[in-house]
């Protein structure tokens, strides 16, 4: 009858029960391991208590959690103290031999439950740590309760190990009974459980978020210009979103719960995730003929060859002797001098970034009807492709008259327009397709988000990641939203994205620029419609920009910043 299982209590059972409830629900893997810890303690009345982690791949314990009232001691979890106590191995590092002398390494070698009632007159298990720790700190170790926590699978994850049962009214310590270990052998049941499942989970999600930052890693590298754009947007915008959560001005009805802050830390690692698709030209295009590569070099050999021609023909004069060499050599310069300042003019608007004048639109016009002669044939070399695009208008082998500037069939594809004065009078550096390409990549994004079953608490992902662009004027893309349909993330990611692109030292596109000059056009841009105002007041009054600009940004561009200048009235 001695071995009989004793019959739980009614409110044990449903303490029991409540447990079971609460251990599946939490998502804190640190808060989830305290309740386990603190509810083993309370349903057995014990002083102390402590769980280990099993760390499998070396084959130890590690201490996770560490409570005991009488010495008023709270460590691991989300408490803030560190567990600075050395791990447990289960076997000897030197010899390889299963370490029994242990408690809590004997529960997992043995896989049973321990009860000892009194460390101080058992030989099985080596206390002498624990007497050693008693004696130092005035302590009396006494009563051992161990259990080994495994999953329905049979595998082992921690042992759950409790220190001194108590008389609940008197406070007297005394062995644990055997109501005791059917209680935590139930308990020890759902945690496993739920340990299992949530570290699971928290694997899962590391692995999410390793992804992402491969992911953005490989789009910052894809493109040298972006100089770890997509790596270094999200640190700006959890230090504004940080701030906003905090402010108890402007922002004070704003707030971000658990789910909200997960959601926006995936989101600003993702929100440029759709430039993985824009050719590599195109983002980094600094140049108006610049494709693949810089094809102002082509023009040049073109203007060296009508200087040749021209040389040529100023030789030939003078061997001709009808004219004097003098005439002939000014005719020349002349020549010369139009040629350089042609090609002058064609490099300049190669490299500009603003709209061509009419009148530069005209000589320019001018400079492209200009002709030289080509001896060689232009089909020679030229891929299938390019030939099904001339169709039946090939050119002649040769041609005496081939214009300085082209926009040929086979500078045409599907989606872009290459020609060469087509390029050098685009609106800026890229053309219109380019520049609509190149915001198209708002539109991917979306996509790729929108094909992602996330849970429906990461349903603001497409959200935030997506509104970068926007402008709380409504001018911007991809949907034209204005302030008020944007929401509180959305805003912020679209000014860490601003913030970031500006300061880079490291961008191949741009030059660098000191603090205070890139925060006064962050100012015009809040004045004008594009940023928010009140985000951008409280990146400066926060001192974000600054906090970032400490940690990133190259501290040749750091200088004094008087907010009080740049603030948006």
């Amino acid at each position: 009858m001695q071995n009989e299982t004793p019959a739980l209590s009614q409110k044990t059972l449903y303490r029991l029960f409540e447990t079971a409830i609460s251990l599946s629900a939490e998502q804190n893997i640190d808060t989830l391991l305290e309740k386990i810890v603190l509810t083993a303690r309370e349903l057995c009345h014990a002083d102390g208590g402590t769980l280990y982690l099993i760390d499998e791949e070396n084959k130890r314990l590690k201490f996770s959690i560490l409570q005991n009232d009488t010495l008023h001691t709270q460590m691991g979890g989300t408490s803030g103290n560190d567990i600075n106590f050395p791990p447990l191995y289960l076997y000897d590092p030197e010899t390889g031999e299963p370490n029994y002398k242990n408690v809590a390494t004997y529960c997992v070698l043995a896989d049973e439950i321990v009860n000892i009632d009194d460390a101080y007159s058992t030989d099985k298990f080596d206390f002498s740590g624990t007497k050693k720790f008693d004696q130092s700190s005035g302590y009396h170790s006494q009563s051992f309760l161990a259990l080994p926590l495994r999953t329905h699978s049979g595998k082992t994850i921690a042992v759950l190990q409790l220190l001194n049962a108590q008389v609940p009214e008197t406070g007297d310590v005394v062995p644990f009974t055997k109501e005791s270990e059917v209680v935590l052998e139930a308990l020890g049941s759902y945690a496993a459980v739920a340990i299992d499942n949530q570290m699971m989970a928290d694997a899962q999600r590391s692995l999410l978020e390793s992804f992402l930052a491969v992911l953005a890693q490989t789009i910052d590298e894809k493109s040298l210009s972006l100089g770890g754009h997509c790596q270094r947007v999200p640190v700006i915008a959890r230090m504004l979103a940080f701030a906003a959560d905090g402010d108890e001005t402007v922002f004070k009805d704003f707030s971000m719960d658990e789910d909200d802050w997960y959601a926006f830390h995936l989101a600003s690692w993702l929100h440029d995730c759709g430039k993985i698709t824009i050719p590599t030209y195109i983002e980094e295009k600094s140049a108006r003929l610049e494709t693949v590569y810089n094809r102002i070099h082509e023009i040049r050999q073109r203007f060296e060859i009508l200087r040749r021609d021209a040389h040529i023909e100023y030789l030939k004069k003078r061997l001709a002797g009808k004219t004097s060499s003098e005439v002939l050599l000014n005719e020349f310069s002349i020549r010369v001098k139009k040629l350089k300042d042609d090609f002058d003019f064609i490099a300049r608007c190669n490299l500009s970034e603003l709209p061509l004048k009419d009148a530069d639109r005209d000589r320019l016009e001018k400079i492209s009807k200009q002709t030289y002669h080509r001896y060689f044939d232009k089909k020679a070399g030229m891929s299938q492709g390019e030939l099904n695009k001339m169709g039946e208008n090939l050119p002649p082998d040769e041609n005496p008259k081939e214009a300085l500037l082209e926009d040929s069939p086979e500078m045409m594809t599907e989606e872009y327009n290459r020609g060469e004065v087509y390029s050098l009078a685009a609106p800026g550096i890229r053309t219109l397709e380019e520049e609509t390409r190149l915001e198209r990549h708002v539109e991917t994004t979306v996509n790729m988000l929108q094909s992602i079953s996330f849970p429906k608490s990461m349903s603001k992902i497409v959200e935030y990641a997506c509104a970068h662009h926007e402008k709380v004027d409504g001018t911007g893309y991809p949907y034209g939203l204005t302030r008020e349909e944007m929401s509180v993330p959305a805003r912020i990611l679209a000014i860490a994205d601003y913030f970031e692109k500006i300061s880079s030292a490291t961008r191949s596109d741009q030059k660098v620029r000191n603090l205070r000059d890139i925060i006064a056009e962050m100012s015009e841009r809040a004045k004008d419609g594009t940023i928010d105002p009140d985000l951008f007041n409280l990146f400066l009054t926060s001192k974000v920009y600054q906090e970032y600009a400490e940690q990133y940004m190259d501290i040749s561009q750091i200088d004094y910043v008087p907010i009080e200048e740049y603030l948006v009235k």
